[in-house]
């Protein structure tokens, strides 16, 4: 790892990359309730890009939205910030708008997120699905295995924390592929909370007691599982990640960026090496941060997080924004 005078990241403000964040969720904010996911995903994408424009930095999108024909999403290999060639190498992972659908029907915990690493410190992973499995900090390493089966990883985490698998709570995402693993979870007692949308925030609340939710489990988006593994390893807890293709097309497309074992179990560490930066912005209130809200005089508030790993440092920002 580079020492801190030669870790690019010390020369990106944190609260620059916040400013990127928030600068996605307000304008998302403005297509809450409308019912055009679409529309509420391109206005972040949009608010976003500027915002990357207006930092030194020489980034490029190793984990976005999809890939270059797929614009105007933040694309994979796209270059961000406004110092190609010239300021610090920065690898980012991003997802202007995670829970499009919740957005769009005013749910709770939609989020713009983004982490930052090094040149090469995160997987360059495509846009397909993911199994994953989390538990927060404080277990023995290795306390978690996707090769395990989830009874298996119930009754690890329970006999590690000294309590029977039936007093350990998990969160699911809400999908009908989940239904044998929502049954299995039940049959040992265990409490399950079902999130329609959002996982980042699903995973990242592993690592806060106040939700009570002891582990994450189930498929979601690779992209999405990338940024919590660097919440992760910002804040502590341990994540395990495995790449699902649903197609011979899926599986050219992971080998074109690098990606040769299609069934190799990624740990929190093989997805984000070295030092990162992890950055949310609320767009609807949740477990994790309250969303963007809207005063009489005009003006908007906003709640974000930034993490770092080198220093192990949370900071919680409320956000004042005067009307554009």
């Amino acid at each position: 790892m580079n020492s801190p005078a030669d870790n690019p990241l010390d020369r990106i403000l944190v609260l620059e990359l916040v400013r990127v964040t928030e600068a996605a969720a307000v304008a998302a904010s403005k297509l809450i309730g409308r019912g055009d996911e679409k529309a509420a995903d391109a206005a972040a994408v949009e608010a976003m890009r500027e915002a990357f424009d207006e930092l030194y930095m020489d980034g490029t999108v190793v984990i976005g939205e999809g890939e270059r024909d797929e614009a105007p999403m933040l694309y994979i290999g796209e270059k961000v910030g406004g110092a190609p060639g010239k300021g610090p190498r920065i690898d980012i992972a991003l997802d202007p708008l995670e829970g499009t659908t919740i957005t769009a029907k005013a749910g709770p915990n939609a989020l713009a997120v983004l982490a930052a690493a090094e040149e090469g410190g995160l997987l360059n992973a495509p846009d397909v699905y993911m199994d994953k499995l989390a538990v927060g900090p404080g277990y023995p390493d290795g306390v978690i295995d996707l090769a395990k089966t989830p009874t298996e990883n119930v009754q690890a985490v329970a006999a590690a924390k000294g309590v029977a698998p039936a007093d350990i709570i998990v969160c699911v995402l809400d999908r009908p592929r989940h239904g044998d693993l929502i049954a299995e979870l039940r049959g040992l007692g265990c409490g399950v909370v079902l999130i329609g949308d959002g996982d980042v925030a699903g995973v990242i609340a592993v690592t806060d007691e106040d939700t009570t939710i002891d582990m994450y489990m189930g498929q979601g988006g690779a992209p999405e599982g990338v940024l919590a593994a660097a919440a992760l390893r910002c804040v502590g807890g341990q994540f395990n990640g495995r790449l699902i293709f649903r197609n011979d097309d899926e599986k050219a497309r992971a080998r074109k960026w690098g990606i040769d074992d299609l069934d190799r179990i990624y740990t929190r560490d093989d997805l984000v090496k070295g030092d990162c930066i992890f950055a949310a912005t609320g767009v609807t209130s949740g477990s994790l941060l309250d969303g963007v809200k809207y005063r009489r005089d005009g003006r908007m508030t906003t709640e974000s997080v930034v993490m770092r790993a080198s220093s192990g440092t949370v900071r919680w920002i409320k956000g004042e924004h005067s009307a554009k």
